[in-house]
């Protein structure tokens, strides 16, 4: 299959770039920032360089995208020109182009304000079927370009498929108070319950979407760690969660107090990944469990493309947390 994967120099981007190549695909990377996994240095909004880039692909993988650490750094227009307007110009692109499918990364952010309750609810379930209440430009501009997909897979029968990934990001928390208490490791494990997801299963699930897409037509999917939560721990999970993962887990509080770590006292939102796994056969292998046998055996809690893909970081100066490109 050939592919074109758009913000190539990118997490994602690179990740995607070295399984796929590793999996025998013939893939084109495209982004504004030139690397290794970059073969076309042009931005998504470039409607001439997206059209040299699709000639002769199969499928696309539409990962470019400005992201939440630059809230601080780009106006809004910046967002709607690269989230929305370069959504826009991939998808065009890829039906003019006879391209058999489409998956395009978006994120859980775009439900904004749905994932905090109000104080004294219960923690948020989050599926599919929660409508997006957006929060800044960031997860407006995702639920726009998300529209666009659906809007030219109806119009064109082009196969698209939207994933909304948790997070993945290598960097410190964007919460000055939890990089404050938490070791990186320490927070970023206590996600795995959560909200978080392992770059290597967010690889798969894109590649799950790329086998399904032709089939779905058109649809989107939380992509998140397979939670161990279910939803009559949501009221508890809000005032006690070390409490409901100490049942759940009767190993866990040994091991965080070897490593000097404490859990997360409250927990305000779980997302559900059941559609995902059912409709895409997708089969994620990082979740809390897999994270404390690896720490149990001295390892790192995460999957080895993870490590090998690091930090990246989103400008080209030291800002806040977030290290440079």
């Amino acid at each position: 299959m050939a592919v074109l994967v758009t913000g190539s120099s990118g997490h994602l981007g690179e990740a995607l770039v070295r399984v796929l190549r590793a999996a025998g695909e013939d893939v084109r990377g495209l982004d504004v920032a030139p690397s290794r996994w970059t073969d076309v240095v042009a931005s998504v909004t470039d409607r001439a360089a997206v059209r040299a880039a699709l000639a002769g692909a199969d499928a696309v993988v539409h990962t470019a995208t400005l992201h939440k650490p630059h809230l601080g750094t780009h106006d809004r227009q910046a967002f709607v020109d690269t989230n929305v307007t370069g959504t826009l110009t991939v998808l065009e692109e890829a039906a003019a182009a006879g391209v058999g499918r489409v998956v395009v990364t978006s994120t859980t952010s775009a439900f904004g304000r749905a994932l905090v309750p109000p104080p004294g609810e219960p923690a948020a379930w989050i599926t599919e079927a929660v409508p997006p209440r957006v929060r800044n430009v960031y997860g407006a501009t995702k639920v726009a370009a998300e529209d666009l997909c659906e809007l030219v897979a109806r119009d064109t029968g082009l196969p698209v498929v939207v994933l909304r990934t948790a997070r993945f990001f290598p960097e410190g928390d964007d919460a000055d108070d939890v990089r404050a208490a938490y070791a990186d490791d320490n927070a970023k494990v206590d996600e795995l319950l959560s909200r978080r997801v392992d770059l290597a299963d967010v690889v798969s699930a894109h590649r799950a979407a790329l086998e399904r897409a032709p089939a779905l037509g058109f649809a989107r999917y939380v992509v998140s760690a397979t939670t161990p939560f279910r939803p009559e721990h949501l009221a508890e999970l809000r005032t006690d969660a070390p409490a409901v993962v100490a049942r759940l887990f009767p190993d866990a509080a040994a091991l965080y107090r070897r490593l000097g770590w404490r859990f997360f006292p409250r927990i305000d939102r779980v997302y559900v990944n059941a559609t995902a796994r059912a409709d895409l056969g997708w089969a994620p292998e990082y979740d809390f469990r897999r994270a404390l046998d690896l720490l149990a055996e001295g390892r790192p809690p995460r999957s080895g493309l993870a490590v090998a893909v690091g930090a990246k970081g989103y400008h080209a100066e030291p800002t806040g947390p977030y290290t440079v490109r």
